[in-house]
């Protein structure tokens, strides 16, 4: 937002509404984008309620799409999607249904397809590899056990 603009009511209605519009947001998003706007509480509140009766703010729809594109587009796993919904305060029921929504198969694919590339680009040891891979599948959020899985694999078929 640009320098310390106050909207009246209806303008930040209007603004919020096609922002809401634009992509699918969460509450704590929506929140300081108002309260940024130069409103106050009960303004804020009064809007974000206006926004959620008239479906402009979900936040299972926004966690589904959140998780969607995570791992669809940046091949995240489940730990760092958590991580970044918990910190837009998304209620917990909301993150767990919606990381219900991954495709196990593409899932998967993805952290081979991801340790493979990661595992061709490294130079070192067998050793030394392994543990560059495993410490950059973690950074994209995946699970540990996951992690181990797919590593004992390519380190089966490197030996080969």
């Amino acid at each position: 937002m640009k320098g310390n603009v106050k909207y009246s009511f209806l303008e930040a209605k209007q603004k919020i509404e096609a922002w809401c519009a634009y992509q699918d947001r969460c509450h704590s998003e929506v929140y300081n984008k108002l309260r940024g706007y130069g409103l106050d509480d009960e303004d804020t509140n009064a809007l974000i309620s206006h926004l959620i009766s008239y479906q402009f703010l979900d936040e299972q729809r926004f966690a589904d799409s959140f998780v969607s594109g995570k791992y669809r587009i940046k091949k995240w796993g489940r730990n760092k999607i958590t991580a970044h919904l918990k910190q837009k305060n998304v209620p917990q029921r909301c993150i767990t249904d919606a990381l219900k929504t991954i495709d196990e198969e593409l899932y998967l694919e993805n952290i081979k397809n991801l340790a493979a590339r990661k595992w061709r680009e490294k130079k070192g040891s067998d050793f030394e590899i392994k543990i560059k891979v495993q410490r950059y599948l973690a950074n994209k959020g995946y699970e540990f056990e996951l992690i181990y899985n797919v590593l004992d694999d390519l380190e089966g078929e490197s030996k080969q």
